[in-house]
């Protein structure tokens, strides 16, 4: 039972919060980073909050993965490892979040947040040029995709962050085709995610679905490029936000 009361107000503000996120995460990647915090802040259970998040995640990231692909940017075929192994990890880390419920996820979360402020304040600039890949596509698969899915059923936000830097790094890929690749591995890791969540009866599905269509009209709008000043100014942004809720589930939970 939800003990938040959901009120208009409430529906739009986080509706509002969600077309943000969309349009930021087209930039900078970094979409989750705000919505979750927010939700948080607005009193949802943990639990909820993650649940909520993944669907109207899921949803905005498909907008943006359909775009990619219709240009041509996504090759399923070269992270087919990848996508299976990502998709296990996110499997494990839903169910491990599931088990340890709000209480354990309340003062975990903050430690989280903290972590994956600090990596996106300190995380370094990807280059727009291929190069040679450092490993192969099974062991890429193992070695990241595996891990971040694990980190993104469990919590999630950061991951349009990192995973293009590992792309860029790992496999050798210019910055457009590591951010259309990163959109599937993202979509696949929510997208089963959500499901499991939602059958679980986690998901507050009417906040969830006003959020999604908020989510995927800002993703669509958009800039489907990263773009080096929209990340200058929407960092900042991102990581005071997460700061802040970092410490209020700190200090007043």
């Amino acid at each position: 039972m939800l003990a938040t009361e959901l009120t208009p107000l409430m529906i739009l503000s986080l509706s509002v919060v969600a077309f943000v996120a969309g349009y930021i995460s087209s930039i900078a990647g970094a979409g989750g980073l705000i919505t979750l915090p927010i939700l948080l802040w607005f009193g949802l259970p943990p639990i909820n909050a993650l649940a909520t998040n993944k669907v109207q995640s899921a949803l905005g990231t498909l907008s943006s993965s359909w775009n990619f692909f219709r240009k041509g940017y996504i090759n399923l075929t070269e992270i087919r490892y990848s996508i299976v192994l990502a998709v296990l990890g996110s499997v494990c880390g839903t169910l491990l979040a599931q088990r340890m419920g709000n209480e354990l996820l309340l003062r975990l979360t903050p430690v989280l947040l903290i972590m994956v402020a600090l990596y996106f304040l300190f995380s370094p600039r990807v280059s727009d040029k291929s190069s040679v890949a450092r490993l192969s596509a099974l062991s890429f698969s193992l070695f990241a995709a595996f891990p971040i899915g694990l980190y993104g059923g469990f919590f999630g936000p950061g991951m349009g962050s990192v995973l293009p830097f590992l792309f860029v790094c790992l496999s050798g890929y210019n910055l457009s085709k590591a951010t259309a690749q990163t959109k599937v591995l993202i979509l696949a890791i929510n997208g089963v995610s959500a499901i499991l969540f939602a059958l679980h009866g986690d998901v507050i599905w009417e906040l969830a679905l006003y959020m999604s269509v908020a989510q995927i009209i800002g993703a669509r709008l958009g800039s489907n490029r990263v773009m080096s000043q929209g990340t200058s100014l929407v960092q900042p942004l991102i990581v005071c936000i997460t700061l802040l809720m970092a410490l209020k589930l700190l200090f007043f939970p």
